[in-house]
């Protein structure tokens, strides 16, 4: 307000002049009121009933302090703390900026008119009324701007409020929550549920650049331990989704149902603990099957390959890659012989060996062991 203090300290209202516009302090409110209701269409129904009558009083409010300003016995700063929360209750109401600027304006000229009305009847020169309008114009241009400071922090408030909000879901579904806490989460967070979630691992730097080229909302969290970021993309069209994450560094996992976002994720962080060449989730299925828990699958093959471990290394070895051949090509000779760079002959010869150390190589169960123990080379 130190603006409009300093054209107060130029204008000297006697106390006749300012009587009479506190007398027409009731009316002068109305009036703008009923202007602001008639000439700015997002407050056609807002000023009606207990709202109405609230803002009313505080117009009457602000025209009196600004009466106490232009008579010299206030220093400015109630108003713009009043016109300050009023900016942060318009965006509590759901009105825009512009709205309240237009109101503003619209106040501005009827407060005017009607303060001019009752000022030049009460005998104010001339000179002083030019000094009063100035005065006018330079209190609402100072309300507006308190009331634009008091919209912008309270919409950056919020924002940052629903970013938190959108954060804790994102770690409710990684956590894989029970479907009422994420019903609640997914209400706090004015978030619309997708029919799928997938999930992307990413260095946590490439985060936040890589979602703003993705569908709004991605819930994205950059803060996991590690330096990992996550990005959970909803209704991803795949090859899309893996074309515009070439050039980042990118486990995708699979797409699941939006409730069980955690399954997608927990593929990514397996995918990327299992190589660090993995992108996309779907292309190494196999791997990820057998790697899903390693010590089981180091025990199998441990006792499947157990009558290798009596012979030279080379010679288990040669068997091995023959097994997983033979197991392969469904023991099509010629076919396993094209794969080993061998003759047939070769293949019959090893094959009677294999059979040897394994009695039971047509038992489903033995091939089934056999190719889970051969299907995925150890290291």
């Amino acid at each position: 307000m130190n603006h409009a203090i300093r054209r107060a300290s130029e204008l000297a209202l006697d106390e006749t002049t300012v009587t009479a516009l506190r007398a027409a302090l009731k009316t002068t409110a109305d009036e703008v009121v009923q202007a602001i209701i008639d000439e700015v269409p997002p407050y056609a129904n807002a000023l009606s009933g207990h709202m109405g009558a609230t803002i009313r009083r505080a117009v009457r409010t602000a025209l009196g302090h600004y009466l106490d300003l232009a008579s010299g016995n206030a220093t400015g700063g109630d108003g713009g703390d009043a016109a300050y929360e009023l900016g942060r209750g318009e965006v509590r109401d759901g009105r825009s900026m512009d709205a309240l600027l237009s109101a503003y304006r619209v106040g501005a000229r009827v407060a005017w008119r009607c303060l001019a009305a009752g000022a030049v009847p009460a005998g104010l020169p001339a000179a002083e009324v030019a000094k009063f309008a100035e005065l006018t114009f330079a209190y609402i241009d100072e309300l507006s701007a308190a009331s634009a400071a008091g919209h912008a922090d309270e919409l950056a408030a919020r924002g940052r409020e629903h970013e938190r909000h959108l954060e804790h879901l994102a770690r409710d579904l990684l956590a894989g929550a029970s479907p009422d806490v994420l019903l609640a989460s997914v209400q706090r967070a004015g978030w619309q549920p997708p029919v799928s979630l997938t999930a992307v691992l990413l260095p946590a730097a490439q985060a936040r650049p890589a979602y703003r080229a993705l569908d709004p909302s991605t819930l994205v969290l950059d803060d996991l331990p590690d330096a990992t970021g996550v990005l959970l993309v909803p209704d991803a069209d795949r090859s899309h989704l893996l074309r515009q994450l070439t050039d980042r560094t990118a486990v995708v996992g699979p797409a699941r149902p939006w409730t069980r976002a955690s399954a997608s994720y927990a593929r990514a962080v397996r995918a990327r603990s299992l190589s660090s060449d993995i992108r996309d989730t779907e292309d190494h299925l196999p791997e990820l099957v057998l790697s899903a828990d390693v010590d089981a699958f180091a025990d199998l093959r441990a006792r499947a390959l157990a009558p290798l471990r009596a012979l030279p290394v080379a010679t288990a070895r040669r068997l091995e890659e023959t097994l997983r051949a033979w197991l392969l090509h469904q023991g099509r000779r010629d076919e396993v012989a094209a794969e080993l760079f061998v003759h047939p002959q070769t293949v019959r010869y090893r094959m009677s060996q294999l059979r040897e150390l394994f009695p039971d190589l047509a038992s489903p169960q033995r091939v089934l062991e056999l190719t889970l123990a051969v299907g995925l080379r150890a290291g």
